[in-house]
Formats: structure tokens, sequence, C-alpha cells
């Protein structure tokens, strides 16, 4: 039975969507992965990457409609310069060698985070690769680069408070909906499900805003070892899961015998 299949039957056996519409992937354990085999943390990022095209490439054939990815945290540039300076070289070769395959599959690519205090050279690559795919129709590939939950919160709340200064706005607009609207995100719908590797649970200043209503599934693999299977997985778990969003459902025997 094919994976498509399988999360359809579970999903209609318990009442919800199919496939969640957007899926977010925290790709946590690189440094992990190589230190386990007494490898570079370089190499654990190199194989991250190689597990990136397998994820965009299950999210293609699953028909999801946004994958996000978050590849470089605000906290990120904390680390040791030359591991930054290699993740901005895998970034850099993710985009050359892999930009031309992700436009031929109907790709569109969206960043978010910062992008005032980037190198040009960085800020560049990340505008062309959005240029290049802006009409495309298949899903959406949003990378989180130099991205951070609460600075991007702080950010909406800062051009809020300047429309009220400017007399745009008043105090009592200012509602869910205002807030995220100013957001990175404020044409992306909000994250179904939220996936995690490396057994770690928790977000990391990762879309706090947006996955208010989320589901999170946290997977015990590293991230170089994510694969197709691994994604199916996360995603029949997903599956079986009932979304209430605050509402008190019908048990599920009333429901099936209506």
């Amino acid at each position: 039975m094919a994976e498509g299949e399988i999360l359809d039957m579970a999903a209609t056996s318990l009442g919800v969507p199919a496939a969640p519409r957007h899926v977010a992937l925290i790709m946590d354990g690189n440094g992990r992965w190589a230190a386990a085999r007494g490898l570079p943390r370089f190499e654990g990022h190199r194989r991250g990457v190689e597990a990136l095209r397998r994820a965009v490439r299950a999210a293609i054939d699953l028909e999801i409609s946004y994958l996000t990815v978050y590849s470089f945290s605000a906290e990120n540039w904390s680390r040791p310069r030359e591991e930054v300076q290699s993740l901005l070289g895998l970034l850099h070769r993710f985009i050359r060698n892999d930009l031309a395959e992700l436009h031929a599959n109907n790709v569109r690519v969206r960043v978010i985070g910062a992008r005032d205090d980037l190198a040009p050279e960085i800020a560049d690559l990340l505008k062309e690769a959005e240029q290049v795919t802006e009409a495309n129709t298949g899903l959406t590939l949003v990378v989180a680069f130099n991205y951070g939950a609460r600075q991007e919160i702080a950010a909406a709340a800062r051009a809020l408070a300047q429309m009220v200064a400017e007399g745009r706005l008043s105090p009592q607009e200012i509602d869910a909906d205002a807030i995220s609207a100013q957001l990175d995100t404020a044409d992306i719908p909000d994250p179904d499900v939220i996936i995690r590797t490396s057994g770690e649970q928790r977000l990391s200043n990762f879309l706090l805003w947006q996955a208010a209503y989320a589901e999170f599934v946290f997977l015990p693999i590293l991230w170089p070892d994510f694969d197709r299977a691994a994604m199916v997985a996360a995603l029949e778990e997903y599956a079986h899961r009932e979304r209430r969003f605050g509402r008190v459902e019908a048990p599920r025997s009333a429901k099936t015998a209506s």
C-alpha cells in the first residue's frame, strides 16, 4: 500500500485531514551525528543538507503545500566562526546546486528572518532564490534563515507601535490578526505539524506565534538520518491526532452513529 493511501486511511477513520497543508522541520542533531562517528561537525552539516534534499522531495511527492525548514537561527551566529562559515558555505552550495532542480519541480522558495545585517553576498543569494522561483505554484519551501521568533514578534510590535504613533492605527485595533499581518509569515498558513529530530522536545525560538495550534512530533533520530520513511512516520502520527483548536468535540462513537 502506498504511503499516501496509508495517511488517507488513518485520517479518514479519525475524521481529520489526510495530510497537513504545512509541515515545519527543526533539523537538529548534525553535530551529534558526526561526533558519534568520530567525524568533524562539518561532515554532520553536509550530511544534513542531503537529508534536507530528501525531505523536500518527500514533501513534493506527498503533495504538501508548505514546508518550512529552520536552516539558521538568529542565535547560530554565536557558534565558532569556523562552523558559521561552514554553514554559510553549505547554504551557498545548496542554493547554487539545487535551485535549478527546485525550479524544475515547480517549488517556490520563500525566506523568512532578518536580512538587514546580512553580508551582501548572502542577502543577494537568498533574494535570487526567491526571484527565480516566485512564479512557481507547487510546494512552497520556506527557509528560516537568521530567524528568531522572539525577534520576529518584537519587530511586529515595533511596526504596530509606529503605525499608532503616526495615527494610522488605534491601540484598540491591535488584535491577533493585526499582529499576524506584521510577521514574516503574513501570507503563509500556520504550520499544522512541527517535526523535530534528535529527541529534543522544544521549539528553540522557532515559529512561536505560528505554532499556537500546531501538532508536535519529536523523533529520536538525528537529522542526517532523516528520510522519506521518517517523514511518512511523522505524518502518520499526525494523522492520528484530533485537532480541536480549543473546541470540545462529540465522542467518536456519537460521530460514527450520526
